[in-house]
């Protein structure tokens, strides 16, 4: 079958039709495509599936207006670009999507996805909300639940090798993107914590394992041989933590390395956070394997958070911070509330910290920047 770009496409600039296109000849090769949202989606389930995942979170505020026909204007802006982008057909991703995966990892999204629903069809994961029951044995459920429906709706066997093949090669893309986050870890930092974020995310638009491990080892080349050794000398380390940061780069990132300093460590989704853990590829239960790796993103959906404060310590030393940027979006309820604990936390660390909560709008970015730059004086 071949399939085409809605009229709506041809608007946009060529660098950013270039992945509708990709996505574009996955279809006309027959293949399919499933739109998701979050870290805890298993992306080997999927893959052993024969699907190809693709990023469907909102990074911009153009769709917002059409998402607000709809959904309350205090919700959080990712829902919202989100949604708007699906509603108003300007999405290439959700347009070619033979599925799209949701969990329940907070209410805002939750209620979103029955809209969703509308326009694809939406599965929703059901997260456990916290690690002091049993979670594993009720998220190993949940994956065995997802693996059935995939087999009956779209006519596919899923066994524990291709399971495993696919953990196998998740595994091998965590560690060479965890490989590019750990040069950061020199003194100074070889590259700008802009660059490292947007080299992450952009690799999540190459629809091959091949083809992404095959460009972030050709940028660590790249780095390592062409970096200047002087470019962030004496610049402060500092950790971004929080909600996905995609929407709101540039007036948070963007204005602490304008203020004479460098992310060294992205502690976010998109970061750190959802990319140390690793499948245990030879565990006789391959699908509670996945489950448990999922589990141990730390994530403020879960309560109590553990894995979020056990691991800010470890980076704060492995990174060697000199301060922490909290980044929440509006009425992100879970990060907003925790951001309390974070703070404590910092405070036992002795690093200094500070919290933004912000949208996807420029309205308030001369207010973001004159905090920061104040933090960073401070620092």
């Amino acid at each position: 079958m071949s399939y085409s770009l809605p009229e709506k496409f041809e608007e946009f600039a060529d660098a950013r039709k270039a992945g509708f296109l990709r996505v574009k000849d996955l279809k006309d090769q027959g293949k399919k495509v499933a739109g998701v949202f979050c870290t805890f989606t298993p992306h080997e389930i999927l893959e052993a599936a024969g699907f190809t995942a693709v990023s469907l979170c909102g990074m911009s505020p153009e769709t917002i207006p059409d998402a607000e026909a709809h959904l309350p204007k205090n919700l959080c802006p990712l829902i919202k670009s989100s949604y708007g982008f699906a509603v108003s057909d300007k999405c290439p991703y959700t347009y070619f999507s033979d599925l799209i995966v949701g969990e329940t990892t907070c209410d805002g999204k939750k209620k979103m996805y029955e809209l969703l629903n509308r326009i694809k069809p939406t599965y929703i994961l059901h997260l456990p909300q916290g690690h002091d029951s049993d979670p594993l044995t009720v998220w190993t459920a949940e994956l065995r639940r997802f693996i059935k429906y995939l087999e009956d709706h779209f006519d596919v066997t899923i066994t524990d090798e291709m399971l495993r093949e696919a953990a196998r090669k998740r595994n091998l893309e965590r560690q060479t993107n965890l490989k590019l986050m750990a040069m950061q870890r020199q003194d100074p930092p070889p590259m700008s914590g802009l660059q490292m974020y947007q080299a992450l995310e952009g690799s999540g638009f190459v629809f091959t394992h091949e083809e992404r491990v095959a460009k972030i080892e050709d940028l660590i080349r790249t780095i390592e041989e062409t970096a200047d050794p002087e470019a962030n000398r004496g610049c402060k380390r500092i950790m971004v933590t929080g909600c996905p940061i995609g929407g709101v780069l540039q007036k948070t990132v963007g204005a602490i390395e304008a203020c004479g300093g460098v992310v060294v460590c992205h502690e976010n989704c998109s970061g750190i956070k959802a990319a140390f853990q690793m499948v245990d590829t030879e565990a006789e239960d391959i699908v509670k394997a996945i489950a448990e790796r999922y589990l141990k993103i730390g994530c403020s959906v879960l309560t109590p958070n553990s894995e979020r404060m056990k691991l800010i310590p470890e980076l704060v030393k492995e990174f060697k911070i000199d301060g922490i940027v909290e980044v929440d979006l509006q009425t992100c309820t879970p990060y907003c509330v925790e951001s309390f604990q974070i703070r404590e936390l910092a405070e036992e660390l002795g690093v200094p910290y500070m919290s933004v909560e912000t949208d996807y709008s420029q309205s308030d970015s001369g207010q973001l920047s004159t905090r920061i730059e104040a933090f960073m004086e401070m620092l």
